[in-house]
């Protein structure tokens, strides 16, 4: 079923092409009140990748502008800023209701040699000897409502083993700003890189800036907050598989105005850095009524 998962996000991430330069694609029926981010990201640096015709993606920066309708289709317009003689240059809108909800710019380069060093990987547990995240949370289930109970057991394309999980999600204590997950593809994917990025971009989202909640011991669901993406920033490095398991090593050095900022490292499990991911996200106290 894992597997199944998975296949349904690689069909989400297979963009239809309506015409040059414009795709369209899709969003899961999951009763979500907006698009998840990751996929937006995900999609968008497919229809940039489907324009390019030599390089791998080496950087994207992309701000969320409106949330997305989960009922309706999300069309991607291409512009083909640069192709140059070694680096390719894409700007991506993505539209909905006649308006843009997303945009994202990500540059490409064929692989070249020169000075190569990166930061050490931290010390973290194998992914095997950690619960999965339906096992995590199993315990609390009969004290949830149905739907949240559902929502929580459901297949996921994306296999999470966290590190510094706290023991009840629904009720953190206050702890330092950083947090480490061991996260893969729930099943093998094709061996097109782009596509590894894609997986890698999907999953970056998860669970970024909640780091930054992590002080205030602010649950992801907490009704007293209104949370959100505001921009996404990420730096491609060395090939990958997004099948294997990777460690997402995250730290927010700021929260401030109403925002959280975040950061995180990206390693394969023999240690060598692939990804450096950044965002800041909204973290708006909403006024309580009496």
């Amino acid at each position: 079923m894992a597997q199944q998962a998975l296949d349904e996000l690689i069909e989400l991430l297979d963009l239809e092409e309506l015409e040059e330069n414009i795709f369209r694609g899709r969003s899961p029926q999951e009763q979500r009140q907006r698009v998840f981010g990751g996929q937006v990201a995900g999609q968008a640096l497919v229809a940039a990748g489907r324009t390019v015709s030599a390089g791998i993606v080496h950087s994207l920066h992309a701000y969320f502008l409106r949330p997305g309708d989960p009922t309706r289709p999300i069309v991607y317009q291409v512009d083909r800023i640069r192709d140059g003689r070694t680096f390719t240059t894409r700007r991506v809108v993505a539209i909905q209701h006649g308006r843009a909800i997303f945009h994202l710019s990500a540059s490409f380069q064929p692989d070249e040699a020169g000075p190569d060093h990166q930061a050490q990987m931290p010390a973290a547990p194998d992914p095997e000897s950690l619960p999965t995240a339906i096992e995590r949370v199993t315990p609390l289930l009969p004290s949830l409502p149905a739907p949240m109970r559902q929502w929580l057991t459901r297949d996921r394309p994306i296999d999470v083993r966290a590190v510094d999980a706290a023991d009840d999600p629904f009720h953190p204590v206050a702890r330092p700003p950083q947090q480490r997950l061991w996260f893969r593809a729930a099943g093998r994917l094709p061996d097109s890189l782009l596509l590894h990025q894609c997986v890698a971009a999907y999953a970056s989202d998860l669970s970024l800036i909640d780091t930054a909640t992590l002080p205030h011991a602010i649950a992801w669901n907490d009704p007293g907050y209104l949370m959100a993406s505001l921009d996404h920033a990420m730096w491609f490095h060395r090939a990958f598989r997004a099948d294997d398991w990777l460690l997402y090593v995250q730290d927010s050095p700021s929260a401030h105005g109403a925002r959280g900022f975040a950061t995180g490292n990206i390693f394969t499990r023999d240690g060598q850095l692939v990804v450096s991911v950044a965002q800041e996200g909204l973290i708006r106290p909403l006024r309580r009524t009496a």
